[in-house]
Order: C-alpha cells, then structure tokens, then sequence
C-alpha cells in the first residue's frame, strides 16, 4: 500500500474504507476502525451492515484477522453516524480462527432492520509490534502489510516513535535507535510527512531495503493512565529520605 500522502493533505480522507474482497470498514479514525459492512453479492457492489445482536466477539476476530489488522479492541454499536444501508440477515457463527468473514458458519434471521446506531461498529488494533526488547514495550519496529517487516531507521525521531507507541498501546516516545544489519534487508519505509498529516504506521509504509532497522523505547504506559497526585508522591519522598 505506497500511497504518496503530502503534509497537507486532511486527516479527514481517512473515511476511505479498507476492504477485503467482500468486507470493509467504513468512516472509522484508521484504516483499521469503522462500521462493519459486507458485499451482499460478489457480483455487485451492494454492500450491507451487520446488525449487533447478530455478531460477536469471535466474529471481530475473523474480520481483523481477514483485513490484516490486529486484534479487536473495540466492538460496539456503531459510533460512525446515521445507518442507510441494508441490514445482513444472517447471525455469524465463527469459531474465531477463521481467515475470512465468509468461510464462519452463519444461521438465517428474521431481522431485516436494525434500530440506529446498533450496526456493528469494530476497532482493530494496528498492525504494529516491538520485538527483541525487554518487554512489549521496547525492541525492534516491526509493521505489518501483507507480511511483517522490520522498519527502516531513516530520519526518525521521537515524533515518529510517539506514533508507534500511541499504536501500541505504549505510552510516549522514550528512544529511538538503530541496528545495523550483516547485510541489505527489505523492510518498511515510513514516511514521515505522511506521519504528520495524521495517518498510521502501516497506511504511511512503502517497501524498500536497508542495511539498518529502527529500535524504540516506549514509556510503557499509556499517557491516559499516567496521573499525578502530589500528595502521593511527597509521601514517597519523604519515606525515601
């Protein structure tokens, strides 16, 4: 996926969806979050959504897996606006290994309308992992598209190593480093004004090859979590003096 994104170009673009053959995700915040729809009919462009009741955890699974995503981390009733697509009439039975959407086992329903805002709505987690380090937190980038790769260390900086961070779930950027490989290698590219507009690691990779890799240190906590309460750390103080 090489598409050329300049620094000016709005965030907003990111309602394109990514699919599969017959199952994308539409107007999310990343290629890997949206409204679950299906391709009613190979044939025809006919997309439905699915309805809640009729789809669960296992079935999240399926879909990221299939979109090359990672994990669920999110399924809901969607947030994603105003449903005015026909509602899929069948209850997914998927054991959760699956490789696509279509291969689950799946039983008729006789629900033909699904009440607003209870289309599924799914948040894959990113593609993205830290391997080798001390913990999942630290050690060499690696982004998947198709396949895992390590990452070229290419004018990176802590800006990017947020990012990666952020998709990890890892907190903030602590460093960033290289690794010099015995020879040239394929690897990902990232490119870095496509970074700034906004957009993920992986929708942000092109391939390339290099003889170096990238390594990163993350906090190891989201920033979310990370509170500070003075009263706790001047009892801290004191019992360390």
């Amino acid at each position: 996926m090489d598409c050329h994104i300049p620094a000016t170009v709005p965030v907003n673009v990111l309602s394109l969806s990514l699919s599969a053959d017959s199952v994308r995700l539409v107007n999310g915040t990343s290629l890997c979050s949206g409204r679950l729809e299906l391709k009613s009919n190979q044939s025809n462009h006919w997309w439905s959504s699915v309805c809640e009741a009729d789809f669960d955890q296992q079935d999240a699974e399926v879909v990221c897996r299939e979109l090359g995503c990672g994990a669920p981390s999110v399924l809901q009733g969607v947030p994603y606006g105003q449903v005015e697509v026909p509602m899929w009439t069948k209850v997914f039975q998927c054991g959760g290994h699956e490789s696509a959407l279509m291969d689950c086992r799946s039983s008729g329903s006789a629900r033909t309308t699904c009440s607003t805002g209870k289309a599924v709505g799914l948040t894959c987690s990113e593609p993205v992992r830290l391997v080798g380090g001390a913990s999942r937190c630290a050690g060499t980038l690696e982004v998947k598209q198709g396949e895992w790769r390590v990452v070229d260390d290419y004018l990176w900086t802590l800006q990017e190593a947020a990012v990666a961070c952020r998709e990890l779930d890892c907190g903030s950027g602590v460093s960033t480093g290289s690794r010099k490989q015995s020879s040239y290698i394929t690897v990902w590219r990232i490119r870095t004004e496509c970074v700034e507009a906004g957009f993920t690691l992986r929708e942000c990779s092109s391939s390339g090859s290099s003889s170096s890799t990238v390594e990163i240190t993350c906090s190891g906590e989201p920033i979310s979590d990370l509170i500070y309460d003075s009263n706790v750390y001047s009892a801290v103080l004191s019992l360390s003096q």
